[in-house]
Parts: C-alpha cells; sequence; structure tokens
C-alpha cells in the first residue's frame, strides 16, 4: 500500500523546523511522506532532518501587494497539481488562504491551524475586510480548522469565517517537556541576586517590546540593580519592527540587554528569573510562553487572546494590561517583592500547568485523528 502524502505549508523553514518538528517526526515514523512546503532560508537545509522533503515556495510572507498574492496563487495551484497530496496542512496567513485555495480546486483536503491572528485583525482597514473575505473562501470548506485559543475560534465563528462544526481547539503548538524540562541550579550561582527579566519574541512594536522597555525604566528607579533581557530576530520584514538604532539607544541608555538572537533559546530561559512578554499582537498561544512554562519559569504577560490562557493571575505569574507599561511595571515591582520560595512556587506551578496542559503529544495525537478523518473521507 503506497504511502499517505502530507504537505505541510507554512511562511519559513525556521517556523517548520522549530515549531512542527515533533509533529512531522510522528507522521513520518508512523508512515507518511512529508513535503515541507516554505520559502528558501537559513533553516532549510535542516528538514531533511526531521524526515521531510523540503520543496522552496517563494513568498512575500509580510507584503499586500495583489500582484505578489496573485503569483503566489499560482505557484501553489502548479505545486499541488504537480504533486498531489492526498491533505495539505496550512500554517501562517498566505498558505493558509492561497494554498487553502488551490487545494480546494484540486479536491484535496485541507487542515487550517490558525496560531494568532497578527497585526491584521489589530486594525480595522480595507486589508482587514480583503483579508476576511479570504479567509471565508479558504477556511468554510475546509475539514478542520484548529485555533489556538478561544478567542480566535469565537471570532472566526462569528464572522462566519469558518464553520463551527469544523472549528476545533489545540493548546497552542504544543511543547517537548523532555526537551524543555526544569535545570537545575548551577554550584555556586548566586541567589541572592535578582531575578533577571527575559522576553523573547520577533521584536516588533505590536510585541510589546517599547512597553517593557518603559517599565523597565520604571522598575529601575526602585530596583536600580534589576536586569532586563531581550532576545529575538532584528531587521525582522514587518511595518512594526523595532529598527536596530532604537534597541542600540536602549542598549546605551542601559535599560536593557539585548541578547542577539541563538538556536537554542534553554540555556538563557534557565538563566532567567521570569519570562516576559507583554505582546497585543493576536498570539495564538504564544509558544515562548509555553517553552518557559514547561522549563518551570514565572510568567508575566498581557490579559490579552492568547497570552492570558497561559497564566493563572497569582498562581504561576501575573497578568498585566495590554498597552499599559506602568501597569506592567506594577506586576514586575510585585514579582521583584516576592519572597524566593514564592517565586520557586510559581515556576513549579507553571511546570505543571505545562504538563496537564501543553504537551505536546496532545497536539500530535488530534493532528493524527485530523489527518485519518480528512484522508478517510474523501
Amino acid at each position: 500500500m503506497p504511502r499517505k502524502r502530507v504537505m505541510i505549508s507554512i511562511n519559513g523553514s525556521w517556523n517548520i523546523y522549530n515549531f512542527r518538528a515533533g509533529l512531522i517526526r510522528s507522521l513520518s515514523q508512523n508512515g507518511f511522506d512529508i513535503l515541507a512546503v516554505a520559502p528558501q532560508d537559513d533553516y532549510s537545509a535542516r528538514l531533511d532532518q526531521l524526515g521531510c522533503q523540503h520543496i522552496a515556495l517563494p513568498m512575500d510572507k509580510n507584503g499586500t501587494s495583489l500582484l505578489h498574492d496573485g503569483l503566489l496563487f499560482l505557484r501553489y495551484l502548479r505545486l499541488l497539481q504537480r504533486e498531489r497530496p492526498d491533505v495539505l496542512l496550512g500554517y501562517t496567513i498566505k498558505p493558509n488562504i492561497y494554498g487553502s485555495i488551490a487545494a480546494h480546486l484540486f479536491g484535496i483536503p485541507v487542515i487550517n491551524n490558525i496560531s494568532g491572528l497578527g497585526t491584521v485583525f489589530i486594525r480595522e482597514t480595507w486589508v482587514t475586510m480583503f483579508v476576511k473575505l479570504l479567509y471565508r473562501l479558504a477556511l468554510r470548506p475546509s475539514r478542520t480548522v484548529f485555533f489556538q485559543n478561544e478567542d480566535d475560534r469565537d471570532l472566526f465563528i462569528r464572522l462566519r469565517l469558518v464553520r463551527r462544526g469544523r472549528a476545533s481547539l489545540l493548546p497552542g503548538s504544543g511543547v517537548d517537556l523532555d526537551k524543555f524540562r526544569p535545570q537545575p541550579v548551577l554550584p555556586g550561582a548566586n541567589t541572592s541576586a535578582l531575578p533577571i527579566f527575559l522576553l523573547i519574541a520577533r521584536l516588533l512594536w505590536d510585541k510589546g517590546v517599547g512597553e517593557y522597555v518603559e517599565a523597565a525604566r520604571l522598575v529601575k528607579k526602585q530596583f536600580p540593580n534589576a536586569r532586563f533581557q531581550i532576545l529575538g530576530f532584528l531587521d525582522v520584514e514587518n511595518r512594526s519592527a523595532i529598527s536596530r538604532s532604537q534597541m542600540q539607544t536602549w542598549v546605551g541608555e542601559e535599560i536593557v540587554e539585548y541578547l542577539g538572537m541563538v538556536d537554542d533559546v534553554r540555556p538563557i530561559i534557565a538563566a532567567a528569573g521570569c519570562v516576559v512578554l507583554a505582546s497585543y499582537y493576536r498570539e495564538g498561544t504564544p509558544r515562548v510562553l509555553l517553552e518557559a512554562a514547561a522549563m518551570a519559569k514565572p510568567l508575566i504577560t498581557t490579559d490579552a487572546p492568547g497570552c492570558r490562557d497561559v497564566v493563572d493571575d497569582g498562581v504561576n505569574g501575573y497578568l498585566c494590561a495590554a498597552r499599559d507599561h506602568k501597569d506592567l511595571a506594577e506586576k514586575l515591582i510585585a514579582f521583584l517583592s516576592l519572597d524566593p520560595v514564592k517565586r520557586e512556587q510559581m515556576g513549579l506551578a507553571s511546570r505543571a500547568k505545562a504538563e496537564t496542559d501543553y504537551d505536546e503529544r496532545i497536539v500530535v495525537t488530534r493532528y493524527f485523528d485530523a489527518i485519518e478523518s480528512a484522508i478517510g473521507m474523501n
């Protein structure tokens, strides 16, 4: 019996390698051939290690040019006609829209994952209205549409972008609890020092980076030795990107420490005392919060869709108001004012929540069920 072919399409190989590795390995080990469709980047060569074949697909992932998007749609049509996968798994906005519409035209079952709504749904513009129309065309015929939080699912159902019976919830992209685990304090470590705050994100204004920096200014007035670190990509191709000169200004003021970007975030998370995400971007379920929770770190994040799901306020961290650096500063100060035992208890509560709610194996099982159902319906 020939092996079934699963096509996964995302807007970057980096995304596939870092966020979908567990699913790809499980599918490959269970007899599926995997085609990973994404633009060429520094991580494309690594996809072979996961047991999949990379197919480069040029994509202007953040642009709004109708010409470029039309060409992308034509590329999907040619690709799907040639490869004829048994099912398409779509992630991120343009693969979810143009890849799905193309697949529907060929009768290929589609399973989508809406991992947050990004900046498009923050501001109501003609682009937003057009994207909603495209989402409706792309998602309503799909076999399953996974959402990573109830807010996004309910919004898409209310706007009639997806059929209620086809919309399903996932615990984010899940987290590998064996890879991301608590690490013991190293011998000789200064446990009496103030805990380090760490923000990990694509460096966009919408991710709350500016609020984090301004909150750090306020905190340092009361705790001059408090440390605030930032880890993430600069020079992101996005209208909301933080410029390199802006980051250099903040570092020069000694407000924050910029750590650049690394392949393995675990040592940096392990050294932090608390992980912060001040995003008002329409997140799915932020992967960084799941990884930090799995490593038993207290969390401070915004009371915003996706973010709020990972934090039980006062139990494994604190929730703050979005776009409010003063409220964020209050939560940072509240955390610094806790005794070390309470901070450790918060971290343990994070690990327990990750084990109960966000185990990657939950996500893999749900995908297997959806794929088997979609292929069986063909």
